[in-house]
């Protein structure tokens, strides 16, 4: 079939539930499973091919056309600065970027229960994702010491790496289990749709129906998607 779609798909729970999104809109999905050995599926009759990767590596995948689409959560594509179009916001996967810090440093510098991140000027902050933390903090005039790591960056300030973390959060819990307290959200991220530049303007018949369909199932759903 002309036009052969590439989508690119994250592994694991995301991953999930984007096949349940794209088997809505008549995509084939029979025999795919995210967590596999098997990192390449191809439909040929449908003319659609999926491959499955890391979340981290599906902008990259994306903007260089391995992938024409592509699904992965918002705080990716931020952490990544690929050069992509964003196409829909699915909606799922939600979660929010925090800056967080222990309890007692909140309660050492809070005035009239008010905290100001200010306080913390010139402070260390510990994250997977340190673009998203600089931007942040730069945004807010604030210069900090940003210490990349890959993961438990709970740990870091109860140790004193670090006088506060930015990371990702759904419910909250692993925060309050290592006595954090988010004092700030800085976004809040979902699964996005995203596409190549190249492919939108070669394949936009396409593109534009796959993404065309999405937005009509939420909109079903009830789900409000601008």
């Amino acid at each position: 079939m002309e036009d052969k779609i590439t989508i690119a798909l994250p592994k694991g729970k995301l991953g999930n539930e984007a096949l349940e999104l794209l088997a809505k809109i008549g995509l084939p999905v029979e025999g795919l499973v995210t967590e596999s050995r098997t990192l390449l599926f191809d439909y040929p009759e449908a003319g659609i091919r999926y491959i499955i990767c890391r979340p981290t590596d599906i902008p990259t995948y994306v903007e260089h056309g391995a992938a024409d689409l592509g699904i992965v959560g918002k705080d990716t594509i931020v952490e990544a600065g690929a050069d992509i179009f964003e196409l829909v916001d699915l909606k799922f996967g939600k979660c929010r970027f925090v800056v967080a810090l222990p309890e007692a440093t909140l309660n050492k510098y809070s005035k009239q229960g008010k905290f100001d991140l200010r306080v913390l000027n010139k402070g260390r902050v510990a994250t997977k994702f340190p673009k998203v933390a600089e931007d942040f903090f730069a945004s807010q005039g604030i210069q900090v010491e940003v210490i990349k790591l890959h993961g438990n960056i709970e740990l870091a300030p109860r140790v004193g790496l670090s006088e506060m973390i930015v990371d990702i959060v759904s419910t909250g819990r692993t925060l309050r289990e290592n006595g954090l307290v988010a004092v700030q959200n800085i976004f809040e991220a979902t699964a996005r749709l995203i596409a190549n530049r190249v492919s939108y303007r070669m394949k936009y018949a396409r593109l534009n129906e796959i993404s065309g369909k999405l937005r009509q199932i939420l909109a079903q759903e009830g789900v409000n998607n601008a």
